[in-house]
């Protein structure tokens, strides 16, 4: 028996007209040509799918079979008709996000709430378990995005400049550099720096600072949460680096200081990192004007 996606918008069109006049004016045919159309269905299944004696028209046992598989399918086939529309159209997609940075989810987060509200359709999601693989990650296509502040020279991915940012010494105001206008890599050889728990070519204060002038620290300690690093900061238990737009509001409070590293500060540029065929997508430019934006907001308090 051969059956396509035509017949069971027959059946279905019949079942809910109550006749074949009005089913064949819902499908815009003759209904010479849906009578022919269900005559030729009826030869193939070998039993009859209506019971013609009926008034109005109505399905057979045979025929509410037919309708039941009718009503499983079509709607699974028009949604997925839809969500192709969709995607030529640009309105849907999908934005997994790998980040390679802990205190991006600041900024990220209003972000994607922007985001989520102009793009109900893409499919978003953060996929932190893959941060220290992200770009590898990227070109298998099991991401989107990945936030990182280290470019590499990748075939077929593009890395978007985003924004700018400094990253600042944060220590207890009862530490004896309180006194000092800024800091070098000579400051950090007694402290106990706490980061976050990533490999230390990724992160700003030794890539920029520490390792060229081969200082190493009294101690490191690795915390997860920004908020729990900043409490052990104000209680003296250590000194650290983050971020401007992390200690946007802890610089006026009393508990800390906030100080530029090197007397003309460092300055890193944050990056979005994307396959070349996904950047023209307008999700993903609006994605990137967002997360060009957001983060100054937060710099500038």
């Amino acid at each position: 028996m051969h059956l396509d996606f035509r017949h069971l918008r027959t059946i279905r069109a019949i079942h809910e007209a109550g006749g074949m006049a009005r089913a064949a004016e819902q499908l815009n045919i003759t209904q010479s040509a849906l009578s022919h159309q269900m005559k030729g269905l009826e030869d193939q299944a070998g039993i009859e799918l209506f019971v013609r004696r009926a008034k109005p028209l109505r399905l057979s046992a045979a025929g509410m079979k037919l309708l039941r598989v009718a009503e499983r399918v079509l709607p699974e086939l028009e949604a997925l008709a839809e969500e192709f529309r969709a995607l030529r159209q640009g309105r849907a997609g999908r934005l997994h996000i790998a980040i390679e940075c802990h205190a991006c989810f600041d900024w990220l987060f209003p972000v994607l709430e922007q985001f989520r509200r102009a793009w109900p359709e893409v499919d978003v999601d953060i996929r932190p378990g893959l941060a220290f693989d992200a770009l590898p990650a990227l070109m298998r296509e099991e991401v989107d995005l990945v936030i990182s502040s280290d470019p590499e020279e990748l075939r077929d991915v593009i890395f978007h400049p985003l924004f700018d940012y400094s990253p600042t010494f944060v220590a207890s105001s009862q530490s004896p550099l309180a006194a000092k206008h800024h800091v070098e890599a000579e400051d950090f050889r007694d402290q106990v720096l706490i980061t976050y728990p990533v490999d230390r070519t990724r992160l700003d204060i030794f890539a920029t600072l520490l390792t060229p002038a081969r200082v190493e620290p009294r101690a490191i300690r690795q915390v997860e949460l920004t908020a729990v690093i900043l409490m052990l900061v104000a209680s003296g238990r250590g000194v650290s680096v983050l971020p401007d737009w992390v200690l946007r509001e802890v610089k006026y409070q009393p508990d800390y200081i906030t100080l530029p590293v090197t007397a003309s500060g460092i300055v890193r540029r944050m990056y979005a990192a994307t396959r070349a065929e996904d950047a023209t997508q307008p999700y993903m430019a609006h994605f990137l004007r967002l997360a060009r934006s957001e983060p100054v907001k937060l710099q500038r308090g």
